[in-house]
């Protein structure tokens, strides 16, 4: 069986670091000690002065989405080859049913766009509507399919938003099966007021954006979803945390021992809301995602937020649009598709303005990359660590290596990089995924429909016992 050894590497883990070689058979990592010897016909990969670490995890990605009368430039194969040119070896992408579709029928369809991946992937699963068969579908997919997370965009009025009565029903549904409720915290009726409002002004260009989308929308939809899944004892997952007043939501219920989660994006760490300032109208759309960039102070808060333990996971909400589809709303900031690059690059920002500054330890740096996703959403330990018997999807992380971000270079299947011109130190030099090097030397070697869907049982043992302890408690008779 094909064989590999990552000699003189420093191992890291989310639990430490150790000095280590790590023998590769087949698929899985086979063995874990210093001076492994080589079986016969095995190839010796040398990993002296770099980190051996896991395959990095995106929880957050969308590839081939239709949105906003386009759909993205970015599919499952461009996608995931960027993905593992930059150290990430799996994804979690959603499956997005329209009002009244079969949300069996998406899941099935979104499969079938993946089976051109390259890295391994995942899939949520949106819930944009509800009557029984919605209900059905979810226990469908959680039973038969490996599906234990439902999103509810609290955004995009008159599309996918989900109101009060869809959150509440999805999200005792979602405790009976024992699956994730993870959610896009916005006021879709603010953000729908608030666009006309700042229209109406006269201001129609990118900078519109942010000003109908501030910090406010994103509390007020944080805390109510917090505050339903605690009145439900629902587990809750926030994706990409963009301010401090969001964070503060976070924060209060999980001292207060809510079992909330938090995603934070790359992104929102190191790019702040001056880019929609730029005179040049591409450059600024170039930026317009929701939520969107906030000022420099939030970008603090949220650094401190992930050093705390308070946001557990980082992703990139990769939704790639090209300079012709944001034309769309050249006249209407509120028509031009939502949506940002980064999947190629998360890793070595984080490592770069994280792990080189001291935020993060090389141990920290992989929970908040890989680790904490795989655990969260019960993946773990066959993703998320090296550990005997675990998939080896293994990056040798080159901490010296040196990467200029630019759309010029890129893997990705898009004409702008919103790092563009960022200098980097700390990038991956070999990235495995399943024993298979599919980068090295700085070339790609993937092949098409290489990667595997990856079942995620609900009832994952990172907050069943919580759901279990919540359950059986007895009501508190409250004096008066």
């Amino acid at each position: 069986m094909n064989s590999k050894l990552i000699r003189g590497g420093i191992v890291v883990t989310a639990e430490g670091e150790r000095r280590a070689d790590v023998l590769v058979v087949g698929e899985k990592v086979a063995a874990i000690a210093e001076n492994l010897e080589a079986p016969v016909g095995c190839e010796v990969i040398d990993a002296a002065g770099a980190y051996v670490i896991p395959g990095g995890i995106d929880p957050h990605t969308h590839m081939q989405l239709p949105f906003m009368g386009t759909v993205t430039t970015e599919d499952f194969y461009t996608g995931t080859a960027a993905a593992v040119a930059g150290g990430t070896t799996t994804i979690i992408d959603f499956a997005i049913p329209g009002k009244g579709q079969s949300v069996l029928g998406a899941y099935k369809t979104w499969r079938e766009w993946a089976e051109k991946s390259v890295a391994d992937y995942s899939l949520h699963v949106a819930v944009t509507w509800w009557d029984e068969t919605v209900s059905e579908d979810m226990g469908t997919l959680c039973r038969d399919y490996g599906v234990n997370s439902f999103k509810h965009f609290m955004a995009y009025k008159g599309a996918m938003m989900a109101d009060d009565e869809i959150l509440v029903s999805s999200f005792l549904r979602a405790k009976e099966l024992g699956a994730l409720c993870t959610v896009h915290a916005e006021n879709g009726e603010l953000v729908s007021r608030l666009q006309k409002i700042v229209y109406d002004k006269g201001i129609t260009g990118p900078e519109g954006h942010p000003l109908s989308r501030p910090p406010e929308v994103e509390a007020e939809a944080a805390n109510r979803a917090v505050r339903i899944a605690e009145a439900l004892g629902t587990p809750v997952y926030l994706v990409h945390t963009s301010c401090s007043d969001a964070l503060d939501v976070i924060a209060r219920a999980r001292l207060e021992g809510q079992r909330v989660f938090g995603e934070v994006l790359a992104q929102h760490l190191v790019i702040d809301d001056s880019v929609y300032r730029n005179p040049d109208w591409y450059k600024a759309a170039a930026y317009v995602m929701s939520p969107p960039f906030r000022a420099k102070e939030h970008q603090a808060a949220l650094w401190r937020g992930l050093q705390a333990g308070l946001l557990q996971t980082t992703a990139t909400d990769h939704c790639c649009f090209c300079e012709d589809q944001k034309r769309m709303g050249d006249q209407d900031f509120r028509k031009i598709p939502n949506g940002t690059g980064g999947v190629e690059d998360r890793m070595t920002v984080l490592w770069h303005h994280g792990v080189r500054t001291g935020k993060l330890t090389p141990a920290e740096f992989v929970a908040v990359t890989s680790a904490n996703t795989a655990k969260i959403f019960n993946m773990y330990p066959k993703k998320g660590t090296i550990a005997v018997g675990s998939d080896a999807d293994i990056v040798v992380w080159d901490p010296e290596k040196r990467r200029t971000l630019s759309a010029k270079t890129q893997h990705s299947n898009v004409d702008v990089n919103i790092y563009e011109g960022m200098e980097t130190i700390g990038n991956p030099a070999v990235t495995l995924s399943r024993g298979k090097i599919v980068w090295q030397n700085d070339k790609l070697s993937v092949e098409r429909g290489w990667g595997k869907y990856v079942d995620r049982p609900c009832n994952a043992p990172y907050w069943a016992a919580i759901l279990k302890a919540n359950a059986a408690a007895e009501p508190v008779a409250v004096k008066r």
